[in-house]
């Protein structure tokens, strides 16, 4: 198996292909490291020999890619909600950053929903007897003797 920048490239996948499992590097990152690196795309990870890996290698070290990235896209943000930016404070509500709307959709942000409304009948009679305080509670009705 080949191993480049830290990670495992998946063996029966196309070189180009595999390379995208790298955090940093898309497909047209791909495409440059192997003309780079002069490796033809069609190729498989398992019929690379040890130049070829060596070659990849090389050219992926040139590009700012896994816990390198990570950490840098993390100060980054650390760095938004520092200064107060609009940006920071988006990041730190969990909200969507740029500009999408929140009146509905932002799920991926937002989570699943919390319903908020009116309780109305038999809900709210149930849900008035669940929340009042028992005898002997702090700020709790006492029983008269």
């Amino acid at each position: 198996m080949a191993r480049v920048a830290g990670v495992e490239l998946p063996r029966d996948k196309r070189i180009d292909i595999a390379l995208t499992y790298i955090f940093g590097i898309g497909p047209s990152s791909a495409r440059r490291i192997m003309a780079e690196s002069q490796v033809r795309s069609e190729r498989r990870v398992r019929e690379l020999n040890e130049e070829e890996v060596h070659r990849i290698q090389t050219a992926v070290s040139k590009y700012k890619v896994e816990g390198d990235l990570r950490r840098e896209v993390a100060s980054n943000i650390k760095r938004l909600i520092e200064i107060g930016c609009y940006r920071g404070t988006r990041h730190q509500k969990g909200l969507p950053v740029r500009g999408q709307r929140t009146r509905t959709n932002a799920r991926t942000r937002k989570g699943p929903k919390k319903t908020v409304g009116v309780m109305r009948g038999k809900q709210r009679s149930e849900a008035k007897i669940s929340t009042r305080a028992k005898p002997g509670a702090p700020g709790g009705k006492e029983e008269k003797k």
